[in-house]
């Protein structure tokens, strides 16, 4: 098992999706940008494999909600994070229904990224985890 997160950012502002690469790789996680949904789309389809992904929810074109829901389907077992700047955005139950909990909605700007950090690499063993247990049936 490979212990350092494989971290997928999906967002159009650079200066964020930087900032949280450089917070992630200073904790030791390979982190990969993608300034579209489609962009992150070619990405999965083409078989890059991540742990995690860090999706805003406003995009030009695909928003992050249509976003996540593809990639799962593409990725089953890519865990999810939202990252927005909508300070009133809710979960959607089709979205809590491929695992996406309130625990993992985080809004900008981030004061503390510790948490942030922390919860991608909890999603990373969960995820991990299930690869492994995938590979044994």
């Amino acid at each position: 098992m490979d212990l350092n997160p494989r971290v997928l950012i999906v967002d159009d502002e650079p200066w964020i999706a930087r900032g949280l690469q450089t917070f992630l790789e200073d904790e030791g996680m390979r982190v990969k940008i993608s300034a579209s949904a489609e962009e992150a789309m070619i990405r999965a389809r083409d078989g890059e494999s991540f742990d995690v992904c860090i999706m805003d929810m406003r995009l030009p074109g695909m928003n992050g909600d249509q976003a996540i829901r593809v990639l799962h389907e593409l990725q089953p077992a890519l865990q999810f994070l939202i990252h927005t700047g909508s300070t009133d955005f809710m979960i959607s139950d089709d979205l809590r229904a491929i695992g996406v909990g309130d625990g993992q909605l985080f809004c900008k700007p981030l004061l503390d990224m510790s948490r942030l950090s922390s919860t991608v690499a909890s999603l990373s063993r969960l995820r991990q985890g299930e690869s492994e247990d995938r590979g044994r049936d």
